[in-house]
Formats: structure tokens, sequence, C-alpha cells
């Protein structure tokens, strides 16, 4: 299938193949729009079944990040990077040197990150082939102290703002406490994320195809496991996604019972007519790119400056613009992934300074290899 016809390609400015026969390399970058910056996305790993599944991910990922990064009010546009292969068992030190050998052929316009799959070990190997790659150095943490790079913590505090949002503005509970929350996916962003409901008072579920992560939220936290498909079936006020996307579809919705859906995964619904549905059931969903932002803004402050104090109240902003979401979808009689695409668009054609040449040229499909 051609790119261009792609279901999922939205006027994308660039989509490159990479491949590196030495490391077995195999990997796709996708940049959708430079308007407000460079493309910044991160670097996924994941064993994808087809050339075509890890295209479509790519693609949507890559949309998902232009629209997170106005939405955020960040000088950035929106970019993504998929490396085809298990991340269990498929790493070496040459083909992430061969993956930050990919990024540097694109000059810039594409910075990467730590992603599903990836962490500050694989970016600090990247690094050593490319400056364009973020979260590989040491940070000021929020309580003072240094950190590594990793900006999981801020997405995970990022979608704790969003549900103290859209708790409050679904049920009207200006506190957490009590508050049923099923997690699915406790991994590091999950995990952060279920140890600040817990602090909160919230009462936890988790669930996670890795039974060590469980055991982690059910050891550390005293959260309750559950079986990966009951996750769904729970009485609980609020159910949070933080693994991998495409899980709100029509089987998973029949069993659905929570009135919040918020949560840290990128691409939560299978298709975008679903959040006509959810808005039919009364069911308040926190569009993924807006809840989920946390990460972006902590990469963009890595790259700009600024102190830990300032990156911590940017993404408290998270919770003002969820609020607005919730509120115009009310008023408006529309989807929340309606107003939150349009509320994206408003702030990429007028929010900030276009920091690019208005005559870039568009290449779609193009290749690297060595």
């Amino acid at each position: 299938m051609s790119v261009f016809n792609h279901v999922d390609f939205d006027q994308h400015e660039q989509v490159v193949y990479g491949h590196d026969k030495a490391s077995g390399l195999k990997a796709i970058i996708a940049i959708h729009d430079s308007t407000l910056g460079p493309a910044l996305g991160g670097c996924r790993m994941w064993n994808y079944a087809s050339d075509e599944e890890a295209l479509r991910d790519v693609l949507r990922l890559s949309r998902g990040m232009t629209y997170k990064s106005a939405l955020a009010r960040l000088p950035l546009g929106g970019g993504k990077a998929v490396i085809i292969g298990d991340p269990h068992t498929g790493k070496s030190e040459a083909l992430f040197q061969a993956m930050g050998d990919f990024v540097d052929s694109l000059g810039g316009r594409y910075v990467t990150a730590a992603d599903s799959g990836t962490g500050v070990a694989e970016m600090r190997i990247m690094a050593e082939r490319t400056r364009h790659v973020a979260g590989a150095g040491q940070r000021e943490a929020f309580g003072g102290g240094s950190r590594d790079g990793d900006p999981s913590p801020s997405t995970a505090y990022g979608v704790f703002i969003g549900i103290q949002a859209a708790v409050a503005h679904h049920l009207g509970r200006q506190d957490l406490k009590g508050v049923r929350v099923a997690i699915q996916g406790v991994g590091q962003v999950g995990f952060g994320l279920a140890k600040l409901l817990k602090d909160a008072g919230a009462q936890l579920w988790v669930t996670d195809i890795f039974e060590a992560n469980v055991q982690r939220a059910v050891s550390q936290l005293g959260a309750t496991a559950v079986g990966q498909h009951d996750i769904y079936r729970l009485d609980v006020d609020v159910f949070a996604p933080c693994a991998l996307g495409a899980i709100i579809n029509l089987q998973t919705l029949e069993a659905l019972r929570a009135p919040i859906i918020a949560g840290a995964a990128n691409n939560q619904l299978a298709d975008a007519s679903l959040a006509e549905l959810l808005r039919r059931r009364e069911c308040l969903y926190a569009p993924d790119y807006a809840i989920n932002a946390g990460g972006i803004i902590d990469v963009c402050y890595e790259r700009t400056g600024g102190s830990a104090a300032q990156l911590k109240a940017h993404i408290e902003g998270i919770g003002p613009t969820l609020t607005e979401i919730f509120q115009r979808a009310e008023r408006e009689g529309e989807t929340t992934t309606a107003i939150a695409d349009r509320m994206a668009l408003e702030r990429l054609r007028g929010g900030l300074q276009p920091v690019r040449a208005a005559t870039t040229t568009k290449v779609v499909s193009q290749g690297w290899q060595r």
C-alpha cells in the first residue's frame, strides 16, 4: 500500500524507512508537522506483527505528537520512530548506534526520546551518534537533587493532574480520597501514577501483561491484582489505560463500567468514531494526547532550559486544559476528542510563532540504509 493512500496518512511531511544490515535494524521515522519547531517524539521498540502494523502505529503516533505539543503550548512539532523488534530479546548496542545514525541523517528535523520498549540506556547509546536525542543526561528532580533523563515521572504526574480534573468535572469531587481507579499497565508510567494516586487516598486495581509489574504494585502500594480481561468489568470510578493503544474498542466497551477514562496510553480509541459512543453513554474521555503530555513537556524543558519548579507548573497546566475541553464539549454537544483536536489546531495555527521556513519540502517514503 502507498503511504499516501494509507488511512492514517494525514499530510505527513516525511516518512522515512531505515535499515542497517549489520545490526539488523528495521525502523520507520514519521514527521507529521514541524510548523512550531522540530518534530519531537519517542522511539518505540515493539515486536510488530507486520510492517503494515508498524507503519500504522508510527503514522498515528506522530500525528498525536503534533497535537500534543500544540495543546501543551510547546515550540515543537510532531514525530515518532518505531523499531521493529522484540524489546526483550532484540536489543544490542550496535542496533541503537545504527538508530542514532538514522536519526542523525534527518539533520535535526526529528528529535527522539524514550518510549515503550526503550529507556535512558538506549538514549545514551544513541546520543553517542547524534545530538538529536533527549533524555540521555541528568535532570533536576521536582523534590530537589537530580534524576536521570527518563520523562516517565512527568508523564505520570500529568496523568494524575488530569484524573483530578476529570473527577472534579464529572463526579464533583475535589479530592481523590476513596476514588476507585483501575490501572491497565503498571510499568514505569503506570506504577508512577499508581503511587501518586495511592498517596492521594485512591483505591487501586491493577493488571499488566508482566506479572512482576503487578506484584510490585500489590506489594508496595497495596493494590488489588485482577486479570487482563477483568479490568474492564470493575465497578470503579476511573479506568486508566497506561499500556499500548487501541484498547477502547466495541468489545471492551461492552464490559467497561467506569464513568471516566483517563490514562497515559497513546491512541486509546481503536476508532475515532468511538468518541461519540462514549459521549452518548455519558462516559467522560480525557483525550490521550491532552492528558499524557507531561513527558513531552519534560523533554522540551530539557532542551530549552527552565527549573524543576517551572516544569512542574507547566505540567499542572494539563488540568485547566482538560477542564476547558470538558466544558466546551458539554456546552457545544461534541466529543472531547473533537474539542481537543480543534483547540490543538487553533494553537497550531495561531498560538506560537513558526520557527521553520514556509517553503519546507514535503518528502514521503524515502529510505535510509547503510
